[in-house]
């Protein structure tokens, strides 16, 4: 309006997650109210079991006033004669988002899209994934991105099965297909004969003792070895502290043979990591540790939305109704030379994908394009 002065708008880049400015933490805790993976807790505890002393970890943040009203956490890495730039975090993030105040606008976020091109001169390109094309702060960064003189492009990371919670557990397991209703009634039955049992661990006098077996379970199931030991015994430590963990063990007799870590936190229930024991698979137990998990989210949390996180595996329409997509944004910087043939091959690669994809047999070549 007439009369009133500009807001003074300024930059700064911080390297050290553990001493924040009292304004950067709180634009982070209000950023933990919509997703506990946009929180510093979150950024804190994959900083330190993951990426350790990085020199390339910072938060770059805008100033409105002397307020905080964007902070955008980041690993820069070298790439050729230039800088390769992405959010902080890697295949333990299911969505990331910088933390935004509610009425930052693009041209202000330019500011901040331009301060990490300087501080990372000089910026090939700028990756941002995975994030929710749907929530507001991703057309917000698009547009930031174009505005710095960056050309950003949006592209497919995994689709994201979930399930809108409307009723009780009774009538949503009721709902579910046939098949799996009839796997839940008869092997609930072999599970309980064979001295079967559940335990949901939520409080943090018991986290040490069910993440270790959780940790057990997983060492021998089918999956990978976690390549950082400490990232799930921290996780599980942080949501006990703020109340978000429900960690469920199945076990016959003593013995834990299936473990699911979930997190409870903004009214979802976020199902993040599972596993069980394949010498018990005839029991199902995985099956009916979730069915478990399900009905205490449902009925004791009163959540209002159940999220299966990443990716497309088969079973998971099973116990979910609902899909969308996890997209990301990268920018390439068309002033230095790394960008510049980026910018070229991802032009490129977009312009011939309908051509590969009109050809018989073109499903092995629909996919020219790697940022996941």
């Amino acid at each position: 309006m007439p009369g009133e002065s500009a807001a003074e708008l300024d930059t700064l880049t911080l390297h050290d997650l553990h001493t924040l400015p009292l304004d950067v933490a709180a634009l982070f805790e209000q950023a933990e109210l919509q997703d506990p993976q946009f929180g510093l807790a979150w950024y804190r505890n994959l900083a330190t079991t993951v990426f350790g002393s990085h020199a390339g970890l910072c938060v770059h943040v805008l100033r409105r006033d002397g307020q905080a009203i964007a902070a955008l956490p980041v690993i820069a890495s070298k790439a050729g004669l230039g800088h390769k730039v992405v959010a902080l975090g890697n295949y333990y993030t299911s969505l990331f988002s910088p933390a935004l105040a509610c009425d930052v606008q693009p041209n202000e976020l330019a500011l901040l899209v331009r301060q990490a091109v300087r501080a990372h001169s000089p910026l090939q390109s700028l990756r941002l994934a995975p994030m929710a094309p749907t929530a507001p702060g991703f057309d917000l960064m698009r547009t930031a991105l174009a505005a710095a003189g960056l050309v950003p492009f949006d592209y497919f990371c995994f689709g994201n099965w979930y399930q809108p919670i409307s009723g009780n557990a009774e009538q949503y397991l009721a709902s579910r297909p046939g098949d799996l209703r009839s796997t839940l009634r008869r092997m609930g039955k072999k599970f309980t004969t064979a001295g079967g049992h559940f335990e949901i661990v939520s409080s943090p006098d018991q986290t040490a003792d069910a993440a270790a077996s959780f940790i057990s379970v997983y060492s021998s199931s089918w999956k990978r070895p976690e390549p950082f030991a400490g990232f799930i015994p921290g996780l599980a430590h942080l949501c006990a502290q703020k109340g978000w963990l429900r960690l469920g063990l199945a076990k016959i007799d003593k013995q834990v043979v299936a473990a699911q870590l979930w997190i409870v936190a903004a009214g979802k229930a976020n199902i993040y990591k599972l596993a069980y024991d394949p010498a018990f698979r005839h029991l199902s137990p995985g099956s009916l540790l979730t069915a478990q998990l399900m009905r205490h989210v449902i009925d004791v949390d009163k959540v209002q939305e159940i999220d299966y996180l990443t990716g497309d595996d088969a079973y998971k329409n099973q116990w979910m109704s609902s899909r969308r997509e996890r997209r990301g944004l990268i920018a390439f910087n068309p002033r230095t030379l790394g960008g510049l043939a980026g910018l070229v091959r991802e032009s490129s690669a977009r312009r011939l994908k309908p051509l590969f994809q009109r050809r018989p047999g073109a499903d092995e070549v629909a996919t020219p394009l790697a940022h996941r």
